[in-house]
């Protein structure tokens, strides 16, 4: 690794929640810098999830993340000519990255409702252990475990 590592910039709480997680889910959300477009979905995300189940959509959010955030990954390495898939811990700030990648990922391959919708809907399910994001970190898990022979070399 050459130079210095960058610092960790700190993230301002959103405005509702006062949650830095909240806060770094929008700048997930955001396209083309259009930050208050972003925090209208996830507000109006969290709204409908209200409305759709009665719990707190802050609440489902936190579950939903929990649930999917991965704890294992597998990671390509070289050893003696031959790449191995060797399954490794994944650190936590990394575990909510993919955690919100995913969601939004399978929240955009829904179809024919406007985001918000789509957003809450998909944390719903990841809530309840199902949906395209939760079916994800499942394969994850599956490849590391069908790999754990090569744990040895991570």
């Amino acid at each position: 690794m050459r130079g210095k590592q960058a610092p960790k910039r700190v993230i301002a709480p959103d405005v509702r929640y006062k949650s830095t997680q909240v806060a770094k889910f929008i700048n997930y959300v955001m396209e083309r810098g259009k930050k208050s477009v972003a925090v209208g979905i996830v507000y109006d995300a969290f709204d409908y999830i209200e409305k759709k189940t009665g719990e707190p959509g802050y609440d489902v959010f936190l579950k939903a993340i929990a649930k999917i955030s991965p704890e294992l990954e597998v990671r390509a390495k070289r050893i003696g000519g031959a790449n191995y898939q060797v399954p490794i811990e994944v650190r936590p700030e990394r575990r909510f990255t993919l955690a919100c990648r995913w969601l939004l990922e399978a929240a955009g391959n829904r179809t024919g409702k406007p985001m918000r919708e789509k957003l809450a809907l998909e944390l719903i399910d990841a809530s309840h252990e199902e949906g395209s994001a939760f079916k994800k970190k499942e394969d994850v898990h599956r490849m590391a475990e069908s790999n754990r022979a090569f744990a040895h070399f991570a």
